[in-house]
């Protein structure tokens, strides 16, 4: 592993370490990202085999358990999924993005650390032992169907990828799991999905729950097999048998085993489930209770809210159509009513991937500026944090928050699922 930066007054700066220099291995086992330096270096007695200044050295240091070398590394290259999904959001893309749009993520590294989901048909024998040696737990899993000539047709893998043997071997050493269907209407629904249920469930609780998610299609499937989209009729038969297949596969009272991502209850027109039955909100990244969390803070903050402000004062929050009458509903009224605020809502419509794709987290920069251009907007535009790349830079259009405020006239901010956040910055930001 190659070191870019050593910190001062660190066990890495007494043995000499700099910038440029690798760590090779840690008593004896290689050390190939972070994930297995984390794992190696709380041993109390080390020996490490080091390439300083070119040259091979070893050297071996007695340390407390919780002392490391105080270096940064290099980041590990990210691994690529084997599959070519029917539904991948890859393939969905237009022309002309950058690169990392196109990559399709299979890293059960990110899956660990950042709870991805991966599909672990690619995954080796030796890649699950270290799984388990290094307790990686736990693991976000892409199931999708368990039937394997389905899981062919839907994943294009070409042979089979013996998903349930690594399921088997994960579970049995202790290796938690939660897993994920992308429900595709007339394909992987209906036997195929009570059978993925059944054969999921049969590992509870070491499978701890099973998410189900709506597939999402954009105006870009050029050439790709035709899929049907979900429909609120759909979605609505899907939330009422939602119920009966968690009375069949119930989980535990604290801990159900079946969960539908927020986006079925709004095309349904349903309500929510109780945020008592969301699993205590862990799987909140994939959709799963992000709006009762939401309104429930959203609630909360309130009381701290100012009842009046200073002198008037207008900003817009811009959000995707999926969470518009969520925030039409239950957040613009309750920002009205204080004195001196006007606050607009505006329903960005996502042209960029087409108007199938409805939450704020896919919306392009240029959508946003030219829908919100010429519009009253006030001293600020607000959105989701999750118009942004994970580092929170850029637009998936390559767009910053400079170059949409540029653009506007007003500061363009974002906020991270906090309405308060809004008035602790100033609303300008």
């Amino acid at each position: 592993m190659k070191i870019i930066h050593v910190k001062e007054n660190t066990l890495g700066e007494m043995i000499g370490l700099k910038a440029g220099d690798r760590l090779l291995k840690i008593n004896g086992k290689r050390v190939i990202d972070e994930i297995d330096y984390r794992f190696r270096i709380t041993d109390e007695s080390i020996t490490l085999d080091l390439e300083i200044d070119g040259k091979m050295d070893k050297v071996s240091i007695d340390k407390d358990y919780d002392d490391d070398l105080g270096v940064e590394f290099e980041e590990f290259k990210i691994r690529k999924c084997g599959n070519d999904c029917v539904f991948c959001f890859v393939d969905q893309n237009p022309e002309g993005m950058r690169s990392g749009m196109y990559f399709r993520d299979g890293d059960y590294r990110l899956s660990y650390l950042h709870g991805h989901y991966i599909t672990m048909t690619n995954m080796a024998q030796n890649e699950l032992n270290r799984i388990v040696e290094q307790k990686m737990s736990p693991l976000y899993i892409s199931v999708h169907t368990t039937d394997v000539e389905l899981r062919q047709k839907l994943l294009l893998y070409g042979k089979e990828d013996f998903l349930m043997d690594k399921i088997d071997f994960l579970t049995e050493n202790g290796i938690q799991l939660h897993t994920q269907v992308v429900l595709i209407p007339g394909l992987n629904d209906g036997k195929y999905l009570i059978k993925t249920m059944k054969d999921m469930y049969s590992y509870y609780p070491k499978v701890n729950s099973i998410s189900i998610v709506p597939v999402g299609l954009t105006k870009h499937r050029v050439g790709l097999p035709e899929l049907s989209t979900v429909t609120p009729e759909y979605a609505e038969k899907l939330v009422d048998y939602a119920e009966s297949l968690k009375a069949q596969f119930p989980g535990s009272e604290d801990q159900p085993f079946i969960f539908l991502s927020d986006e079925w209850y709004i095309v349904a027109k349903k309500p929510f489930r109780p945020i008592v039955e969301m699993g205590g909100l862990n799987l909140i990244e994939n959709g799963v209770g992000q709006v009762q969390s939401f309104l429930e803070d959203f609630e909360a903050e309130s009381e701290s809210f100012p009842t009046s402000l200073s002198e008037p004062t207008s900003f817009t929050i811009a959000t995707g159509h999926l969470a518009y009458g969520i925030f039409e509903t239950n957040v613009i009224p309750v920002l009205n009513n204080i004195e001196n605020l006007h606050v607009n809502l505006v329903e960005i419509k996502n042209n960029f991937y087409g108007d199938m794709v409805t939450v704020a987290g896919l919306l392009s920069g240029q959508d946003i500026v030219k829908q919100l251009k010429g519009q009253e907007i006030g001293d600020a535009v607000w959105c989701s944090h999750r118009i942004l790349n994970d580092e929170g830079t850029v637009t998936l259009d390559d767009m910053t928050l400079a170059d949409l405020s540029s653009q506007l006239g007003v500061p363009v901010n974002v906020s991270h699922d906090s309405i308060l956040e809004i008035f602790n910055r100033k609303i300008h930001g």
